[in-house]
């Protein structure tokens, strides 16, 4: 019901009653923990009840199911889904009688339930496969919403109805109502069918409507509401009549009586969240029935399980496939090209499932008995050594197989061969441990698939590109955890003592299980310890040579902010044609630019799609830091995220002047320089190598009175070489330099700036203010059109509660932050000079990435993400 339309509606009109219910708050904790109860009873009613019954009984009771045992319960199943079938017919034909066919809303609701009713969450579920389909016959999502809803209200009113009957007809009556006197369930039966027919009664009236949440559902009229009620019940009947006919005739109340029992398993399923209601429902029935220890009771219950649940579940699915293959042939026919891109996408992460699912089977058959024939066949043609061997390795290339998953979720090529090696390995393990040909014919045809896949798999890697993170060691010991119980409940009956570790025999399957368990036990640990111990973190990429192409393109640039290319720390991507150059490093997984591509911007565009798909082949994500609103449609047709990082000032440099109130200090300073003998000058690049020693001193009492270190990437740091490729303004005092900094120039004299700024404490107070007041004047003096004053972090995001969360947390960092780093006192020195403020741009893949990209990225600038925030 979550796609029903919200929008505001009028007021009815007169004569339409709508019948509200409130906006309740929801209960986040509430639902969530009872539906958890439920499921934890009933793995310990499961457990307990396991503990007499063995397997092999089980076996048994599944063996003795004949064909004309299950086709009742097939009849029955059939019938139950053409019920649910009808329900989006009834729902069709209140939303939208004339755009859809009835055969098309049986078709939509069998596939719908088939799948919702195995997967669990009705809702959430069946909602998204419906929409699938209703969109093919023009239908919108507030429409299929009104259909979920009113399927809804046909199924709950179903399961009053049968309630209500099955209590007012149960000639033996209900045991446990009977202390409250006779007749009581008759007596509630009675009620729950009144109320139900005033409800028709009441809908008869006028046309209804209910207000659901803020959301507003037609209600039926009165026909239409009893044609629902005996639609829900000839569903929810069916469905216990599939049931009811695979019992016991020994074990099976009164028919009223067990469709109570019934109606209540599916409502604990429903409540417990459990898909399907799987372990609920049958724990619920075994309770209520009273056999706990009965493995005919069992059996029966699986063979609903598969019959109800399972059987439509494939059936639907397959459906579904049909479906969209038939509305998707035209398209892919005429775009193959496309459904080939698609298809990279997808294959890489269904054969990552498919491998890590083969390594499952293959651990569930190393813990499981062999079948007796087979054995027997094998220990006539296979020495027992190869039997045993072959069983232990089979379980580790089951563990194996897991862990390589993730390498295939990444699509590295190495992991796809292994992986190949490994289930054909796997393979033939299979058929010399116990002639598993099944297992061995799955395995080979996902190797086959990998195969045919080759293409999609093509980023490096070696084994510590996928060696296991946290999330799949615990996984990996969740799987173990679970498997291993099957293993020692299958073996329950077995005696175990010392003597069984070194027992080898064809029939030897517990002790074949001990020795496979401790040898996974053994491997597992030795990963896991590896793979703690190893994070893997990808080597952060040093910088590369400066190709020559980088100083042509520089000087032809009208910004100056490029000119950290020459720091010496990044690589980079020339373009073909040599008119454009990408700068870049890696930190983490993180393939990051440090701004726009500077040269060409035809050429620049090419170059971000090179280097999103150089990143992409080697397992990272491109990253684009300090971009600018000029190259923000690019950005988002890669299909990146863009956040505000702060804002650019730049000063308008013909109309400067030190004059006004805002600009007294550095007027002051300007003036009070030349009394304190205080001189400025332009050393120029062919003499820098002369003052580099000097320069040097200055830089280092200067970082003497700082916290942390020199930093890089998007700032400079003092190296001769770097120093060496600029001009470099200077103050000196009695012929010493006592402050600095390089220039920036444009190609153009479009922009002027300044990287580093250092400075002797103690010479002056006003060294800083006059070294700008020289700066602004010389730039102006030289015909040069802007001021380039560097970016103020965090400056300029949006303050709005309906902003995103990214926008809110900088706002609160730069308001809040100054123990850290001086953000607003930055921006206001700043904004004395009347600036014009230019927005600055993160582009980077969205979602649960984001925060190891922004760590990623200050890693890069600071070296550790604390220590961008040192002053």
């Amino acid at each position: 019901m979550s796609t029903i339309e919200t929008a505001a509606e009028p007021q009815p009109a007169r004569g339409k009653f709508v019948l509200a219910v409130g906006r309740l708050a929801e209960p986040r904790i509430l639902g969530p923990a009872v539906g958890a109860g439920l499921v934890v009873i009933a793995a310990l009613v499961i457990h307990a009840i396991s503990g007499q019954i063995h397997l092999n009984d089980i076996k048994a009771a599944l063996d003795a199911v004949t064909l004309p045992t299950i086709a009742p319960a097939l009849a029955l199943t059939l019938l139950s889904f053409m019920a649910m079938g009808m329900y989006d017919v009834m729902a069709v034909h209140r939303v939208a009688p004339e755009r859809v066919p009835a055969r098309f809303a049986v078709f939509a609701g069998l596939v719908g339930y088939g799948i919702s009713n195995a997967i669990g969450f009705n809702v959430i579920v069946g909602g998204p496969v419906r929409y699938r389909i209703y969109q093919a016959a023009g239908l919108d999502a507030a429409d299929v919403g009104r259909i979920v809803g009113i399927s809804f209200l046909t199924f709950t009113s179903g399961i009053v109805a049968v309630l209500g009957a099955a209590m007012m007809f149960d000639r033996t009556g209900l045991p446990f109502l009977h202390v409250l006197g006779p007749g009581t369930d008759r007596l509630l039966g009675a009620g729950i069918l009144v109320l139900l027919a005033a409800a028709i009664v009441w809908l008869s009236r006028a046309p209804r409507e209910l207000a659901l949440f803020g959301w507003r559902l037609p209600l039926p009229t009165a026909k239409s509401a009893l044609a629902q009620i005996v639609i829900g019940a000839v569903d929810i009947g069916a469905a216990a009549g599939a049931l009811y006919v695979l019992l016991p005739a020994d074990i099976a109340p009164g028919y009223a009586v067990f469709l109570l029992l019934f109606v209540a398993a599916i409502l604990a399923g429903i409540v417990s969240h459990a898909p399907g209601g799987i372990g609920v429902l049958e724990a619920t029935v075994l309770l209520g029935l009273g056999a706990g220890t009965r493995p005919d009771v069992v059996a029966a219950l699986i063979i609903f399980r598969l019959v109800y649940y399972v059987l439509p579940l494939v059936l639907a699915a397959g459906a579904l496939l049909v479906f969209e293959i038939y509305r998707a042939r035209h398209s892919v026919l005429a775009a193959s090209n496309k459904t080939y891109r698609v298809s990279r996408r997808i294959v890489p992460p269904i054969l990552a499932v498919m491998v890590f699912l083969g390594g499952v089977v293959l651990l569930l058959s190393g813990n499981l008995p062999a079948e007796g024939d087979r054995t027997g066949f094998l220990s006539d043609v296979l020495p027992l050594p190869f039997a045993e061997a072959s069983h232990l390795l089979a379980s580790l290339v089951g563990l194996f197989l897991i862990i390589l998953s993730r390498g295939l979720y990444r699509r590295i090529a190495r992991a796809r061969s292994v992986a190949i090696g490994l289930l054909l390995a796997g393979a033939v393990f299979s058929l010399l441990k116990g002639l598993d040909w099944e297992e061995a014919i799955i395995l080979t045809a996902v190797a086959a698939l990998l195969f045919a896949y080759r293409s999609v798999f093509y980023r490096k890697g070696d084994w510590r590109s996928f060696r296991p993170n946290v999330t799949v060691l615990a996984l990996m010991a969740i799987v173990l955890a679970m498997l291993t119980l099957i293993g020692f409940l299958a073996y329950r009956h077995v005696d175990y003592d010392s003597e069984l570790w070194w027992q080898f025999a064809w029939d030897g399957d517990a002790s074949r299980f001990l020795r496979a368990t401790l040898a996974l036990i053994i491997v597992a640990a030795a990963i896991a310890i590896d793979g703690v111990i190893n994070r893997p973190h990808p080597p952060k990429l040093a910088g590369t040579p400066i190709p020559p192409a980088v100083w042509p393109i520089l000087q032809t640039t009208p910004h100056t902010q490029p000119s950290i290319a020459l720091l010496g720390d990044k690589s980079f991507l020339v373009s073909e044609d040599e008119k454009a150059f990408l700068m870049y490093a890696v930190s983490g997984r993180s393939w990051i630019t440090m701004g726009d591509p500077v040269g060409d911007p035809a050429s620049g565009r090419r170059l971000v799609w090179r280097f999103a798909e150089a990143a992409d082949r080697a397992g990272g994500r491109a990253v684009f830091y300090g971009v600018t609103p000029e190259w923000l449609t690019t950005y988002l047709d890669l299909g990146l995220a863009i956040l505000k990082i702060g804002e650019v000032a730049r000063v308008e440099l013909p109309n400067f002047t030190l004059d006004g109130q805002a600009r007294a200090d550095f007027r002051y300073g300007y003036k009070r320089a030349a009394r304190e003998g205080l001189e400025f000058s332009i050393i120029p690049k062919a003499e820098m190598p002369a003052h580099m020693a000097e320069l040097r001193s200055v830089s280092d009492a200067w970082l003497s009175t700082k916290v942390g270190h020199e930093k890089g990437f998007s700032l400079g740091r003092f190296e001769d070489r770097y120093m060496a490729e600029f001009d470099c303004a200077v103050i000196r005092k009695d012929g010493a330099i006592v402050a600095f900094a390089n220039l920036w120039r444009s190609g153009d004299k479009t922009e002027l700036s300044v990287d580093l700024m250092r400075y002797r404490y103690g010479v002056s107070k006003i060294l800083m203010d006059a070294l700008f007041a020289h700066l602004m004047l010389y730039g102006k003096a030289e015909g040069y059109q802007w001021f380039n004053l560097g970016a103020a972090p965090l400056a300029g995001l949006a303050d709005h509660p309906l902003a995103s969360t990214w926008n809110r947390l900088g706002t609160f960092i730069y308001r809040r932050g100054d123990e850290f780093y001086n953000f607003e006192g930055l921006r206001a020195f700043k904004q004395k000079f009347d600036p014009v403020w230019t927005p600055q741009y993160l582009a980077s893949p969205n979602g649960l990435r984001m925060p190891q990209v922004l760590y990623d990225v200050t890693s890069l600038i600071s070296g550790n993400p604390i220590r961008i925030l040192k002053r």
